[in-house]
């Protein structure tokens, strides 16, 4: 795969996914513009990935809840590399886990603004991202935006309630609605819902029928393929990637 010339945006790109997503679309000769909140972390990776192989690199201070940060970090990237090809949307997580929230609280008794957050960040997040450069793209005909859903959209969490409830909005409505209003500008819009993957060493207790956890790169390979020229025939689809921890009977978790 060759991603020379193009240009992804990618966000939650200072750690994870997200910087796996950025170091091998750069190796691969495209250029990135990797947002996140982290300003530390993130300009040691956007040196890293400069100083390397393939493509260049810049790096955005973004939070994804804001949406006039959202179209700053679509304005960096036309300005810097005068288009966006690749929308990554990577940044999320679970608000129990991520503001670390007492496991002796129950649903009811979680502050509502804990789920605000959540569904801020892996819904409105991803809807922010595709509204700004849904702009661009149209103007270019021609774009991919890629959400990020998970497996706990299929399954539900009785605790972390707001990340099921996001993931399944842009797993099956947000992405099923862009690809259908992009269409119309040869832009497409493209879900990959990951189960178990080892960014967190928890996650290998997650049981799927293959017996194990995804390694990261195996989902970030998909997500290249989806945006290589080897697969501009998929659209409006929420892939599973989860070693077929979907297709297991319920009672085997």
């Amino acid at each position: 795969m060759d991603f020379t010339g193009k240009t992804a945006v990618a966000t939650g790109a200072a750690s994870g996914m997200g910087l796996l997503f950025s170091q091998c679309f750069a190796r691969l000769g495209g250029n990135v513009v990797m947002c996140d909140v982290n300003e530390g972390v993130l300009e040691e990776k956007v040196r890293q990935i400069k100083e390397g192989p393939g493509g260049d690199a810049v790096g955005v201070l973004c939070d994804v809840r804001d949406y006039a940060q959202v179209c700053g970090a679509r304005d960096r990237a036309v300005e810097t590399f005068g288009r966006i090809d690749v929308m990554a949307n990577f940044a999320g997580g679970t608000a129990v886990r991520m503001l670390d929230v007492d496991p002796a609280l129950e649903f009811p008794d979680i502050p509502i603004d804990v789920y605000d957050w959540g569904i801020d960040v892996n819904l409105k997040g991803q809807f922010y991202f595709a509204h700004a450069v849904m702009k661009q793209m149209r103007e270019q005909k021609s774009g991919l935006i890629i959400n990020i859903g998970s497996i706990s959209g299929m399954e539900g969490d009785g605790r972390g309630v707001d990340y099921p409830t996001a993931k399944s909005g842009v797993m099956f409505g947000l992405t099923k609605s862009l690809a259908q209003y992009g269409s119309k500008y040869n832009v497409r819009c493209v879900c990959v819902s990951p189960g178990p993957v080892l960014t967190r060493a928890a996650m290998a207790n997650m049981k799927t029928l293959l017996g194990r956890a995804a390694e990261p790169q195996e989902i970030i390979d998909l997500i290249l393929f989806i945006a290589s020229e080897k697969g501009q025939f998929i659209n409006g689809e929420n892939i599973l990637i989860d070693g077929g921890r979907n297709a297991m009977g319920r009672w085997n978790y």
